[in-house]
């Protein structure tokens, strides 16, 4: 395919140094991130904008997509896509992907050293350990996960391979869900009934408008001063203030944290706290993971422009 006839694609994300160059050696590329593109040059390319290449935090609304009168697809870099507006693209017949699956064992793997890490303390005992205060006395005494309560919030493929590590530690398992599954997992009605019935509640729900501050203050409550909260999922599905204010006042024991509410941005007084351990986005962090996840995002936009149909659309 010659220059002059590749797809022009608008990259609407910070992305991987490879997928970039996949995007860049098939598709004719502006970056939005990296070019700095005035609102004249942007405005000179648009006609031709046939996919736009994003991430799970990109902003993609509608007013976004109207600028680019030949857009025929979104593809997303992530499993999450809340920063789509999939309902306006499907009125313009828009395509949107994205990249599941490739990323659940790495997802579950580091919801259950969070759950670990925080329950042993196991940063603090790092410190504690090489700073020679060890000298000075044991360590204190942490919490037991194996055998202990488990609540899954979102039982979907990440949430399901959360549930088979978890088992392996001889956990009772109980979830929430949009609906009853056929897994040998107990269902609970609503989050505040699950909140009080385990010792580690994890959230693995999509983000958006509807998961908004889904644990607020009183199903941290019912979570309690012995209970631990780990979220894998997304920042906006906490009340974030609430969470601050629930750690600072021990009225839950401890939270385990991949994601937040305006990242990268923590709040200090998160930061400052003990009995919290955090980490930056970093779930499907693995050179494996991310590699498969930029070939998926690269695949769904060469099957597009191919005339093939995509390979992970977004489900309806």
């Amino acid at each position: 395919m010659n220059a002059s006839s590749r797809p022009v694609v608008l990259i609407a994300a910070r992305l991987s140094p490879y997928l970039l160059s996949r995007l860049q050696e098939n598709f004719t590329c502006h970056n939005l991130i990296l070019d700095n593109l005035s609102e004249a040059q942007l405005a000179a390319i648009a006609p031709q904008v046939r996919g736009v290449a994003a991430n799970g935090e990109a902003k993609i609304n509608r007013e976004f997509m109207a600028r680019f009168p030949a857009l025929e697809i979104v593809s997303v870099f992530g499993v999450g896509y809340d920063g789509v507006d999939v309902p306006a693209a499907r009125e313009r017949g828009i395509h949107v992907t994205h990249t599941p699956n490739v990323l659940n064992d790495d997802v579950a793997d580091l919801a259950i050293a969070l759950m670990l890490a925080t329950a042993r303390n196991v940063v603090r005992a790092d410190h504690f350990a090489r700073s020679g205060q060890w000298k000075s006395g044991p360590f204190p005494l942490t919490t037991k996960v194996s055998g202990a309560r488990l609540g899954i919030v979102g039982l979907g493929r990440i949430g399901e391979a959360i549930a088979r590590r978890a088992a392996a530690f001889d956990m009772e398992i109980s979830y929430h869900n949009r609906s009853r599954k056929d897994v040998p997992y107990t269902y609970v009605g609503d989050i505040k009934s699950l909140a009080a019935a385990v010792d580690f509640l994890v959230m693995i729900t999509p983000g958006g408008a509807g998961t908004r501050a889904l644990v607020d203050a009183e199903v941290l409550d019912a979570l309690g001063p012995k209970g631990y909260l780990i979220n894998v999922a997304r920042g906006s599905v906490v009340d974030q203030p609430a969470l601050i204010a629930a750690l600072k006042e021990g009225r839950i024991a401890g939270a385990g944290l991949d994601v937040f509410e305006n990242e990268p941005n923590i709040p200090a007084e998160l930061a400052a706290l003990e009995n919290v351990v955090l980490t930056p986005h970093m779930a499907s962090g693995t050179q494996v993971t991310r590699t498969a996840m930029a070939d998926l995002a690269f695949d769904n936009l060469e099957a597009h422009f191919s005339g093939k149909p995509v390979v992970t659309p977004v489900p309806d």
